[in-house]
């Protein structure tokens, strides 16, 4: 997130698409609420009529999959009403915060001129030339290095109109026959949420996965944040966009390396051919030829050697590279994500499978295969609640287990109540939590775990003098004792000196760490989060910021409320927010001030990056950027910073498996780069003609583990279900609470179903197409059981995340 579940109270405008805080996200939707009755608009967007829908001011439907068609359409509407009425919006913003006024290289050529393909493309590899030496997808420079710039938008070369034509194609009636979203609907829609481009107004936009499981899902959100800078919303109180997490603690997994392709804080994992750290930080590091640009990530060798030295301690020197070449480094242009590695596991290429709080038996996409791929594995270890699918893979019902010789170890962990320790939300707060019960019989915290194991680990290289890459483990920093302490964990996340007058001290930022050796830090975003007590002394727990409890909300007492908890980076509230005041420092908002230029220093939140305001000549405000400037266009700039692998911007495909016959807005059906890793049948319309989406229940949660074993919330939603319309219901012969098989080209389920009018008929440009939602919340294992949804949907990906398409796809339905 942008901004922060606090920060909706302050939004004119909500836009929830692709997702459903009423019921998945309970407690953040007690913000929407106290927005609306601060006067908020909330519209909903979704292919199901939800309980958040049932509190909207505006309701639209869309079919799954077609989200950049519906705000493209947004953006076209947005940009036409910018040049008939400019005075409506933000042109400061739009001309010195983003590239609109960026010259693009005139060999480029976009979806229009090329029926849907961009510039580029080989077909045979199915790839786009993304490199900054050869791919036109680049920008027209200056004697200095610096991209050129018409900040009138008319030089036809210029981003702005490049948007324009791109999107000249998405008219009201195009939206119509893609996303059968109704005509004076989608208008209602457009006009109401560009309304918050004005000066003094502020929208939000929140998404969930119905945004990101497609086979384009980063395009979709490439898509959202087109729309919210033209409106002059990111940066800004009340605005930004907000990405709904469905755990606790997505935000702090992902900032702690969940993503195969990062280290701790969003640092580009090592490959192979990184033979030296400074060849690393060549290939990690962009760099600007812009004297207006901060470009933060210059500051890589920084953040990568105290990480080094928090991992290697005193044999991480400058002599051997600081340890470098202890480091774990992939191959590159290999797969390491999800789908992958059970491919490989199917194919015998992993042998062994550490299986930490997750259920893939349940969650993964073609899950049948997934449990195949089980069967193939010499050792599996689960550490959960309970007995998952995952677990008992080999007691799945159809299975033989005297054919599979996978060894299965389970290791009982605790609940969150059970253990110390932090948790990161989505608006990247830090929070402590307490212990506050004992867990039962011989149940660990996942921290004592892996330390148990670590233990032993390097205890066996101790005693083995030629284990290939023997240093690299003896060498860790790894000294927690018989029981880790999560405060001390912490203490090292957050990073000390190891030299001079402050050795042995919390650093206080990330502005103190250096590339010489002089610092440790185990994730340089969060440098700040525990210093040493006299730095934070009245925190519950002394110098642990995110134990503090403070509700003051001054200065300006607009929610950010900056003394609880502690917020990455340095607690800044809301990222990118310079972008919230003019050229002087004076927000564009004076009664919702983010920061503000007083008295020659900075009020509010804690500014991006510090300096003055540009017109005193400070920098620009997008710092993470190496341009400065956030992208409309995603040109290629440089290393770290190459566009998306389908395109600098986001075009409409159909998903894997659609129920059109061809892609209405061009010759090109499917996203051309789309990920699929072997032959892999398709579930075609002809057989299969009902679009399909997942989702999840309140009752619930994820692949059912945790809730499935708990009598009172199995006893309120007891059964895997399909809900289906009323108009499918009749044509299919099915009534309400039937037992119903739903099937496709990789399996079938039953569920009960539910007949509804949450689910209508897409009538799009004459054609009718039905669609389905059901739950993947079930499987064979716990005190309620059934079939999960995900036996049905596809193991294709997203081309740059590699994110499964659990959201469209396509099935049939008949009575059991």
């Amino acid at each position: 997130m942008t901004n922060h579940w606090n920060d909706i109270q302050n939004s004119d405008y909500i836009l929830v698409i692709a997702g459903n805080p009423a019921e998945n996200h309970p407690a953040a939707y007690g913000h929407i609420t106290a927005a609306v009755d601060k006067g908020a608009k909330l519209i909903v967007v979704d292919p199901r009529f939800t309980r958040s829908a049932a509190k909207a001011h505006i309701y639209c439907p869309i079919r799954s999959g077609t989200d950049v068609a519906f705000i493209g359409g947004i953006v076209k509407y947005i940009i036409s009403d910018i040049e008939a009425n400019p005075g409506n919006y933000n042109m400061t913003y739009i001309t010195e915060y983003t590239n609109a006024s960026y010259l693009v290289n005139p060999n480029y050529k976009g979806a229009p001129d090329l029926d849907g393909l961009f510039s580029g493309y080989n077909a045979e590899k199915r790839s786009y030339d993304r490199s900054a030496a050869t791919s036109s997808w680049t920008y027209q420079l200056d004697e200095n290095g610096v991209p050129k710039r018409d900040k009138t938008l008319q030089d036809p070369n210029c981003v702005f109109q490049i948007l324009k034509e791109h999107y000249a194609r998405y008219t009201p009636e195009m939206v119509n026959t893609v996303s059968g979203a109704p005509k004076e609907k989608f208008l209602e829609v457009a006009k109401t949420f560009a309304e918050s481009g004005a000066a003094g107004k502020s929208g939000t936009l929140m998404y969930a996965m119905g945004a990101t499981q497609h086979t384009n899902g980063s395009q979709i959100i490439r898509t959202y944040a087109i729309m919210q800078l033209l409106l002059a919303n990111i940066g800004v109180a009340g605005g930004g966009i907000q990405a709904m997490r469905g755990e606790s603690n997505v935000q702090g997994s992902t900032d702690m390396a969940l993503l195969s392709h990062l280290l701790p804080g969003y640092l580009l994992v090592p490959q192979h051919n990184d033979e030296t750290l400074q060849k690393y930080i060549d290939r990690a590091t962009p760099k600007s030829s812009d004297p207006l640009s901060l470009n933060w990530w210059k500051n890589t060798d920084k953040y990568m050697v105290s990480l080094l030295k928090a991992w290697w301690g005193d044999a991480a020197t400058k002599d051997n590279d600081f340890g470098f070449h202890y480091s774990p480094k992939v191959h590159a242009g290999t797969n390491y994500t999800h789908i992958a590695l059970f491919e490989a596991m199917e194919k015998g290429d992993i042998k062994g499978l550490m299986c930490w709080g997750q259920n893939p038996a349940v969650g993964s996409p073609n899950a049948n295969q997934t449990r195949n791929a089980l069967a193939n594995l010499d050792w599996l270890v689960c550490v959960d609640l309970w007995e998952t699918e995952t677990s008992i893979f080999w007691k799945r019902p159809g299975a033989d287990p005297t054919g599979i010789n996978t060894e299965v170890f389970l290791l009982p962990a605790v609940g969150s109540f059970e253990k110390e320790g932090s948790v990161t939300n989505s608006g990247r707060w830090m929070q402590w939590r307490y212990k506050c019960a004992d867990s039962p019989g011989d149940a660990k915290a996942d921290l004592d775990i892996m330390n148990e194991l670590m233990a032993k680990i390097r205890d066996l290289y101790l005693k083995d003098g030629a284990a290939p890459n023997r240093d690299a483990i003896v060498n860790l920093t790894w000294y927690y004792g018989t029981h880790a302490d999560p405060r001390q964990v912490a203490k090292e996340v957050n990073g000390y000196y190891l030299t001079g007058d402050k050795q042995g001290k919390q650093v206080i930022s990330f502005a103190s760490l250096m590339n010489d050796g002089s610092t440790a830090s185990g994730n340089w975003l969060y440098c700040g989060s525990y210093v040493e007590p006299a730095d934070e002394p009245t925190a519950p727990i002394p110098g642990n910021r995110a134990s503090r409890r403070n509700l003051d909300d001054s200065p300006y007492n607009i929610q950010l409320y900056s003394k609880w908890a502690w917020c990455w980076p340095v607690n800044r509230r809301i990222i990118y927010n310079r972008a919230s005041v003019d050229l002087n420092g004076e927000p564009f908002d004076k009664e919702h001030p983010v920061i503000w230029w007083k008295n020659a220093a900075w009020t509010g939140d804690v500014p991006d990056g510090g300096g003055k305001p540009m017109a005193e000549g400070g920098h620009l405000p997008f710092i993470m950027r190496s341009t400065g400037l956030a992208q409309l266009f995603g040109g290629v700039v440089g290393p770290r910073e190459t566009s998306l692998a389908d395109g600098p911007l986001p075009e409409h495909y159909e998903p894997w498996e659609s129920p059109l016959a061809a892609n209405p807005m061009s010759g090109t059906m499917n996203d051309p780069v789309i990920k699929i890793w072997r032959p892999l049948e398709q579930s075609l319309p002809d057989k299969y003609p009902i679009a399909a989406t997942t989702y999840r229940v309140v009752e619930h949660w994820q692949a059912g583990q945790m809730t499935r074993n708990l009598p009172w919330l199995v006893e309120a939603m007891p059964n895997m279900f399909v809900e289906l319309s009323e108009e499918l219901a009749a044509e299919k012969g099915i009534a309400n609470a039937d037992e119903v098989i739903i099937e496709n080209k990789r399996g079938s389920i039953k569920a009960v179903a539910l007949v509804t009018k949450r689910f209508k008929p897409f009538q799009m440009n004459g054609k009718t197409v039905h669609q389905i939602g059901m739950t993947w919340h079930w499987g064979y294992a716990g005190l309620s059981t059934g079939d999960s949804a995900n036996i049905l949907t596809p193991s294709v990906g997203d081309p740059n995340t590699t994110i499964p398409e659990y959201k469209a796809f396509l099935c049939n339905i008949r009575k059991a």
